[in-house]
């Protein structure tokens, strides 16, 4: 797949991702009781590898792993649109670009989503047993990274995945925009100038801040 790296490369740094994601809990554990840490990443790193068609060339990443080294404390969330557009180059290192994102494939999670004409919604399988048996039936996910080449998209951008097991939470925008950037994104806390807090990012994981284990490990 063009948006993704060799197997070797993309194995070695998920390795690193997650050795330096415990050293963190490691270092917050000692001045905070029962730390949780939100990590913001593709959803090919975080989406359970062992729920995809990575499993099958013996590929792990990041949400493999911290579900077999937190059992039970890990809440994986992955995100899907049908539609937009998106910031990416059309080839490694290559300038960024303003793009137009393709509507979801025939067969593709995005184009069902969009058939459900909701627009944007939030699926917890952890609530919905029912949506597993249809959501794990090997369907099309769409990868769009740093890069992204409408013209092969299915070769380049789509894997086959088991959606509810690949994730515990799903965030569904049938149109995404562009991410433009921020003059003013960072505010800080009153007393304490050291910490820098995303008004965006609390806006976004307020909703199901309640549902998260004692060590929120993981989030897409």
């Amino acid at each position: 797949m063009g948006n993704v790296p060799r197997p070797s490369q993309h194995l070695e740094r998920d390795k690193n991702m997650v050795d330096t994601l415990d050293n963190l809990l490691v270092h917050f554990e000692r001045r905070h009781e029962n730390p949780k840490v939100a990590m913001w990443a593709h959803n090919l790193h975080l989406g359970d590898a062992r729920a995809t068609q990575m499993a099958r060339r013996g590929e792990l990443n990041v949400g493999q792993l911290v579900r077999e080294l937190h059992p039970g404390e890990v809440v994986l969330v992955g995100f899907t649109t049908h539609s937009g557009s998106v910031t990416a180059a059309s080839e490694w290192g290559g300038v960024t670009e303003r793009k137009q994102v393709l509507p979801g494939l025939e067969g593709s999670f995005e184009q069902l989503f969009h058939e459900c004409e909701i627009g944007n919604f939030m699926l917890r399988f952890d609530e919905h047993p029912e949506l597993h048996r249809p959501l794990n039936s090997g369907k099309l996910e769409r990868a769009i990274g740093v890069i992204y080449l409408p013209e092969t998209e299915r070769s380049s951008h789509y894997f086959f995945a088991d959606l509810a097991d690949q994730f515990d939470l799903a965030l569904h925008y049938d149109e995404s925009r562009v991410v433009e950037r921020a003059e003013h994104g960072f505010q800080f806390l009153p007393n304490d100038p050291q910490r820098p807090v995303s008004a965006l990012a609390t806006q976004l994981f307020q909703p199901f801040a309640a549902m998260l284990p004692t060590s929120w490990v993981s989030a897409s």
